[in-house]
C-alpha cells in the first residue's frame, strides 16, 4: 500500500540551527515517536529501532535511514526502510526543505512510503490518520528541541 503526506511547520530558529538539529542523532531520537535507539553509522546514515502501535498492531521496527542529496543548510532527501516482523515492513523517503521565514525557519516536507504485511491490511484511512498523528508529534517535539537549542 502506498501513501503520501506533505506539510510544513515554522520553527523558532535560524536555518543553521534547524539544519544542525535535523542532523543530530540525539535530537532526532528524542523527537521520533516510539524511537528506542538511533545510532549514526556514517556521516549520512543511521540505524534505528522504534516501537509503534497502529490500530490493533504493535510492532518494533528495525531499520536504516540514509540522507541523500544534501544541500546544507537548505535541505535533503531521507530514504529509509524498516522491518517489523509479522506486522510488516515500511520503506520510503521524504524531501525536507528549509527556507527563511519572518518567525524563523519554514520546514516543508513531502513523504512517500510503501507499507506491506499486516499493516497494509489495516486500511488507508487508519494508516494515514496514524501517520499524520506521528508526524504532528514529531514536529511538536522537534520544535521544542529547536527552541531549547536556539
Amino acid at each position: 500500500m502506498a501513501m503520501t503526506m506533505s506539510g510544513e511547520v515554522v520553527l523558532p530558529a535560524d536555518k543553521a540551527t534547524v539544519w544542525a538539529k535535523l542532523n543530530d542523532p540525539e535530537t532526532l531520537k528524542n523527537s521520533i515517536p516510539g524511537c528506542q535507539s538511533l545510532e549514526k553509522t556514517s556521516d549520512t546514515s543511521f540505524a534505528a529501532v522504534a516501537k509503534i502501535k497502529i490500530g490493533p498492531v504493535s510492532a518494533t521496527f528495525r531499520g536504516k535511514v540514509n540522507l541523500e542529496d544534501l544541500d546544507p543548510p537548505n535541505g535533503y532527501r531521507i530514504a529509509g526502510e524498516g522491518e517489523g516482523g509479522v506486522a510488516g515492513f515500511a520503506k520510503g523517503g521524504a524531501v525536507v526543505k528549509l527556507s527563511d521565514d519572518p518567525a524563523g525557519t519554514k520546514l516543508a516536507y513531502d513523504v512517500e512510503a510503501q507499507i506491506g504485511g499486516k499493516l497494509a491490511q489495516l486500511g488507508a484511512r487508519l494508516i494515514n490518520g496514524v501517520a499524520k498523528k506521528l508526524a504532528d508529534e514529531f514536529f511538536a517535539k522537534f520544535a521544542e528541541a529547536v527552541k531549547a537549542g536556539a
